[in-house]
């Protein structure tokens, strides 16, 4: 393999490639996916030289796996033997703002809050926000299709995606989508990119929208539920409602526990589901009026209301929390996802396996978009206490999927989540996905034994 990984080396410039200890802090993600020792790492500046290494790779059969800032939670960046990890980290230049059309190319290595920033000086937004993106890169979000806080309001990152570079598994570049607010011509081929995980091509280039800052007041609210049931009902009425939050979030009993220890004062510990929800509106304190009665009629208590984001701070101390526990998605995590209206029988589900399984499970939810994210306590017995956790996951997949969900909301499936795929598309759709990555990656060699 040295005299092959030579002449990819002498096709790019010598600072561009890694071997040996050198790859190291590129070999894994977020995720507690084991990774092996790839061949090498190449530190792509151009859309040339990610087709460069792909037409080298496709001719000498050397998987590749495309990498951004490793934040993602499913194993889908990790290294496996003998790859090629294709890094775009230095591939971060914003190379056009276009306030008229409300639109930013970018490249893939953008940190997604360094392009809202550069936006809002415009005063404009990138309205995709998953919990990394202080550095979580453009085009791992394109990846994944990540959510994040405001996507209630404002969609997921391919609500946000207007056109696309895309290097194919043999070195083509194919270019997709237009900069023009409406485009049917064609298959819609941006968005067979988004969201596979770099199964099917390597973005390189994104012409994404971005939004005007939303005007008016914003307030903040937290409020208290003695039961689940309740929390979930006064969420369907919410949703059922003329006011559309800009976020609404959900913790279980055992997370604002897990808070609470980490930094009390701010949680009730008796409540079986806390919801902290943000509205920016011209109107926001009338909202505020309706949704305090709203909430009242559903059993809520202890109703308050900041200014500002003070009150989201709360909820952004669930990751420290759980991390001072041992507890966060170094260990095993769920992102399924249900309708909003179904929220609460996932909860209730949830809580009957702890019961049962006598293990902790930290619950947060994007409860108005049904997403949760349930975090499983295992691992400290060993592997059998890790496929134990592993077991209460997909119990957790299953059950989101007969509510008429999804396994996997916004992390995607990587390599960790594979075998959930079954629990959701019947034998014609998964024949259709393996089709489709045949006919773009006929080699197998992009990501393989992720996502499909």
């Amino acid at each position: 393999m040295t005299m092959i990984l030579d002449e990819l080396v002498a096709r790019l410039h010598p600072t561009q490639t890694l071997t040996g200890d050198a790859t190291e802090s590129y070999t894994r993600d977020a995720s507690p996916a084991v990774p092996e020792m790839p061949l090498a790492v190449v530190l792509a500046e151009s859309t040339q030289d990610v087709s460069t290494t792909l037409e080298w790779a496709s001719t000498h059969r050397v998987p590749v796996i495309p990498r951004g800032a490793g934040s993602g939670v499913s194993g889908g960046a990790t290294a496996t033997k003998g790859s090629v990890i294709v890094s775009l980290e230095r591939m971060k230049a914003i190379r056009e703002l276009r306030p008229a059309d409300r639109l930013a190319v970018v490249e893939p290595g953008v940190i997604i809050d360094t392009l809202d920033a550069a936006a809002r000086e415009q005063g404009l937004m990138f309205a995709p926000d998953p919990a990394s993106s202080a550095w979580a890169t453009v085009g791992g979000a394109i990846a994944t299709n990540a959510g994040g806080f405001h996507c209630l309001r404002h969609g997921v990152t391919a609500d946000s995606v207007r056109a696309l570079t895309v290097v194919l598994a043999d070195g083509r570049v194919l270019r997709t989508g237009a900069r023009s607010r409406k485009n049917v011509a064609g298959y819609d081929l941006t968005h067979l990119f988004v969201g596979s995980e770099g199964t099917l091509g390597i973005v390189t280039e994104a012409t994404v929208k971005l939004e005007p800052i939303p005007r008016g007041q914003t307030r903040t609210f937290l409020v208290a539920f003695p039961s689940l049931m309740q929390a979930g009902s006064a969420v369907s009425e919410l949703m059922a409602s003329s006011i559309t939050p800009d976020l609404l979030e959900l913790l279980n009993r055992t997370t604002a526990n897990l808070v609470e220890d980490f930094e009390p004062g701010h949680l009730d510990r008796g409540a079986a589901a806390t919801l902290i929800g943000q509205v920016t509106d011209l109107d926001a304190d009338a909202q505020i009026h309706q949704l305090r009665t709203l909430f009242a009629r559903h059993g809520g208590e202890h109703f308050e209301v900041r200014k500002g984001d003070a009150l989201i701070e709360v909820r952004k101390r669930v990751q420290p929390a759980l991390a001072a526990r041992g507890m966060g998605v170094a260990w095993m995590s769920s992102d399924a996802a249900v309708p909003p209206s179904r929220l609460s029988e996932l909860l209730r589900h949830i809580e009957q396996l702890q019961i049962e399984d006598g293990r902790d499970i930290s619950v947060v939810a994007h409860a108005g978009d049904g997403n949760i994210h349930a975090a499983v306590a295992g691992g400290a017995g060993g592997a059998d206490d890790l496929a134990a956790a592993k077991r209460i996951v997909r119990a957790i997949a299953e059950r989101a999927v007969q509510l008429g969900g999804t396994v996997t909301g916004e992390h995607g499936i990587g390599s960790l989540k594979r075998d959930f795929l079954a629990l959701q598309f019947d034998e014609t759709a998964l024949e259709v996905q393996a089709h489709i990555k045949a006919a773009l990656d006929p080699a197998g060699i992009l990501n393989p034994g992720r996502a499909v």
